[in-house]
């Protein structure tokens, strides 16, 4: 029996802890396998190693000497969101396509020099967003896409967690402190922290996909200022569309973990139609749906998701598999314009005024 070829994988930079998420996924399929793992603090990749068995001889603390003997066909970067320009143009040369855990980057102009560097090689640069795979909102997607509530004239979002440090891969929760907090990227400017730059290119990029690619024309943001920190813990910013008003709020610091408990307000979107409503809550088993069928509100069960649809993995190594581009969130056409609209919130709060949409 003739063995079916794996697409080889490697994961490199652990600063975010979703890397062993992404690495759960590629173990976990039939038709990948992790040929390397690569970071420059050895003792991040000890999980990794130790749940997917990964031999010493697939581990490395020098990206180019990981990516010369390995050879692999997709690379998986996880770095602080600072640098993921930086990691990307690293990576690039190297001819593989790159999966670049969310958010795209810290401004549009590194979006762009990502989007640029990896264009050169004729390879796939993707962005993941893990909100893209929740059933909630691929089924609220199927809603719109079907004319359900008509066309989307505003999104409303709120998302965020207790913080990042209260857990690790695999939501595992963990024990945040100060001290822990003083020497965590997450809590640095420099590297891209703060609630707003973490959680906002959630809301915008999917926010894009239900608007079917619009973009708006002004931003205002505002931001808390936490005394003590230099990052933001709290973000609110509103976009003027064409149709009207829309409204992103990212919070680190929600009463409850959503994966756990809803906290109040809850995690997810509400989208407003031409001819109805959907609310899209993170984890939850139904959708919400007014229309004028049904103006008290109709409880639909979310999708059943099926491979290669129910995770980001999967539907790559898919899209791969049959020679077609990601499509939606982690496009870069559609992640451009959630970066669009995190630069000039970033500006806005900075300013404290409304801005025109940058770029």
């Amino acid at each position: 029996m003739t063995s079916v070829k794996k697409v080889r994988i490697a994961g490199i930079n652990f600063d975010h802890m979703h890397m062993g998420d992404l690495l759960r996924q590629v173990h976990e399929h039939p038709g990948a396998e992790i040929v390397g793992i690569c970071d420059e603090q050895p003792g991040r990749m000890k999980s990794a190693i130790a749940n997917f068995g990964i031999p010493p001889e697939r581990v490395f603390t020098d990206y180019r000497r990981c990516l010369e003997t390995t050879k692999p066909e997709l690379v998986i970067l996880c770095p602080a969101t600072a640098h993921h320009a930086r990691w990307t143009q690293l990576v690039a040369p190297y001819r593989t396509h790159i999966l670049v855990e969310k958010p795209f980057a810290a401004t549009l102009a590194q979006a762009d020099a990502m989007i640029a560097a990896v264009a050169a090689t004729k390879k796939q640069l993707i962005i993941n967003w893990p909100l893209r795979w929740y059933p909630s909102h691929i089924t609220a997607k199927r809603l719109v896409d079907e004319g359900r509530i008509g066309r989307v004239i505003e999104v409303h979002y709120y998302d965020g967690n207790r913080g990042p440090l209260t857990h690790v891969a695999d939501k595992v929760e963990a024990a945040p402190s100060a001290a822990r907090k003083a020497k965590s990227w997450f809590y640095q400017k420099s590297a891209g922290g703060g609630s707003l730059l973490d959680y906002l290119g959630y809301g915008t990029t999917l926010g894009t996909w239900f608007m079917d690619g619009r973009a708006p024309i002004e931003v205002t943001a505002t931001v808390d200022q936490p005394k003590g920190l230099e990052v933001d813990e709290h973000a609110i910013v509103v976009a003027r569309y064409e149709t009207g008003l829309s409204k992103f709020e990212t919070r680190w610091g929600t009463f409850t973990d959503p994966w756990k408990f809803q906290p109040q307000p809850k995690c997810g979107f509400v989208l407003v139609g031409t001819k109805g409503t959907i609310s899209s809550y993170d984890y939850e088993p139904t959708v919400r749906v007014q229309d004028a069928a049904h103006p008290e509100g109709e409880a639909i069960r979310v999708d059943q998701i099926r491979a290669p649809f129910h995770n980001p993995i999967a539907y790559v190594l898919d899209c791969l598999a049959r020679g077609r581009k990601v499509d939606g969130p982690l496009s870069p056409k559609i992640a451009r314009i959630g970066q669009q609209i995190v630069d000039t919130a970033v500006q806005s709060a900075r300013l404290r005024k409304t801005v025109k949409l940058i770029g």
